[in-house]
């Protein structure tokens, strides 16, 4: 039994995740729509932001962003700033509509970031992690982080990382630049980082510029994209708008995205705290836009609320999701591609109640249209990481984006020459019809449809242990092309430093 078990795996990683359908022919689709705001609604919550900046106003601990702020006609009192709408407007026509992320050191798009495509990624930073070879929950270490970045970069719906966790193996402050290096190195697809400070930014932007082949190029076609937050309520620390002028210098895009606290850090209702988000959003954009017109923003908040029992910050919650549902239609109002938030979960464990939270988060990501959508894989509301729940999300959102493309409603669809040749009490198994176009059909890789004689032939396992397999074969066999030496020695120097 031992000495099967290995060959299954690497059966099973040859075969974890092929092509699941043949793709689509590109024609007119009738497809399932999710909205909520109409233009009033997205008026009435834009004027209300605009309002809480020109009344109430913003904290901004930054000399630098102050001067701007300042030349640019906002009100200034000690490091309270009372932002004009005139200046909000004309951030609003100075960003642009969107801008594409790039594979690690070529200049094949990954990610285009124009508002319609949906791409998912982990989250990062969680302190515990969930080890599938073991089943044991433990601190991180970076080799951890290598893991589930090489499983991400071999999961197809994974469109981009993050850091996954906080690793205890290398010193606290520059565990952030360890990360970014640890990443760089097992991945191609694009970095969403973050990072404490300035002197962080400097050391991630040069390991960056030496995978890409220098500045410029990096500038031209980049794989990183930075999260940064102001600290709700209306503050904007002196560090996080170090890295937002940083990015913008530099052509680095970020996203500067507040995480109101409903019932904490922002009002109660749900209406209230995304109007105060989008005023915190609006307020990073207008300094961004102020240091360098025309640098790439990604729209966004993270409207989270407390559980009133328990005083807990929740993912898994219809408030949270009408607030994404509220953010990707904003972001839609301003031109903008939305940052969101899918694949996470309130459970300790993968479990009934992770994968109905995932189901749900993926659904409403993909159907609300938010754009760059982060945190697959947490657990215990983004205190633990399971690499076996991204794999189980990889799963359902192959399965839910195939729903959202709709259907055809054309000749070919409508099948009526086949159904002529069938007529009654034929079949159409063997149709040239069905020939043509079975392989449209989406077939899972990780849920399984036998009857259960077959099932049990097979070993009957439950999906839990399908995805610990098919978790671990990515862990041990899926490789990734390694960075030219030189670059390598250039990314040691700079974590040296």
């Amino acid at each position: 039994m031992s000495s099967a078990r290995p060959q299954r795996r690497r059966r099973r990683a040859r075969n974890a995740h092929p092509q699941t359908a043949a793709p689509l022919p590109d024609l007119p689709r009738i497809r399932p729509r999710l909205t909520m705001l109409d233009r009033e609604d997205r008026l009435r919550l834009h004027r209300a932001s605009c309002d809480i900046l020109r009344t109430t106003g913003v904290q901004v601990n930054h000399p630098g962003a102050l001067a701007l702020l300042k030349q640019a006609g906002a009100a200034i009192s000690d490091e309270l700033v009372k932002i004009p709408p005139s200046l909000v407007e004309w951030a609003l026509a100075s960003v642009p509509g969107g801008f594409d992320l790039y594979r690690r050191g070529a200049d094949q798009v990954a990610v285009k970031m124009d508002g319609s495509q949906i791409t998912f990624g982990p989250g990062s930073d969680t302190f515990r992690y969930l080890d599938p070879r073991s089943g044991e929950r433990r601190d991180f270490q970076l080799a951890d982080v290598a893991d589930c970045i090489r499983v991400c970069d071999g999961l197809p719906e994974i469109g981009f990382v993050m850091s996954v966790g906080v690793p205890r193996d290398v010193p606290t402050n520059r565990y952030f630049r360890h990360q970014f290096a640890t990443m760089l190195r097992n991945t191609t697809k694009p970095i969403v980082f973050v990072c404490n400070d300035l002197a962080d930014i400097e050391a991630i932007a040069a390991m960056a510029e030496a995978a890409a082949g220098g500045a410029e190029q990096l500038a031209q076609h980049p794989n990183l994209l930075l999260y940064a937050e102001p600290t709700t309520p209306l503050q904007h620390s002196l560090e996080a708008v170090d890295k937002l002028l940083f990015c913008a210098d530099h052509a680095i895009p970020v996203t500067h995205s507040p995480a109101p606290m409903i019932g904490g850090t922002a009002p109660i209702t749900l209406a209230g705290a995304v109007a105060l988000g989008n005023a915190e959003v609006l307020s990073g954009l207008v300094m961004h836009q102020l240091r360098n017109p025309g640098a790439p923003f990604l729209y966004g908040h993270g409207v989270h609320h407390l559980d009133m029992k328990t005083m807990i910050s929740v993912y898994g919650a219809p408030e949270f999701q009408l607030a994404r549902v509220m953010a990707a239609e904003m972001g839609r109002f301003y031109g903008l591609p939305v940052w969101g938030y899918a694949g996470h979960s309130d459970s300790k464990v993968v479990d009934a109640q992770a994968a109905a939270d995932a189901q749900f988060s993926v659904m409403v990501a993909l159907l609300a249209k938010t754009n760059l959508n982060h945190d697959v894989g947490y657990l215990e509301s983004g205190l633990t990481n399971s690499p076996e729940m991204m794999v189980l999300t990889n799963e359902i959102i192959s399965m839910n984006r195939r729903f959202v493309e709709g259907v055809r409603m054309d000749d070919e669809a409508l099948a009526l020459d086949a159904i002529q040749d069938v007529g009654p009490g034929g079949e159409f198994l063997s149709h040239e019809h069905t020939m043509a176009h079975w392989r449209e059909l989406w077939l899972p890789q990780i849920f399984d449809r036998q009857r259960l004689e077959p099932w049990l032939e097979d070993g009957g396992h439950s999906v839990n242990h399908r995805l610990r397999e098919a978790t671990l074969a990515l862990m041990d066999e899926h490789t990734v092309p390694p960075l030219p030496p030189s670059v390598d020695a250039e990314i040691d120097y700079i974590l040296a430093q």
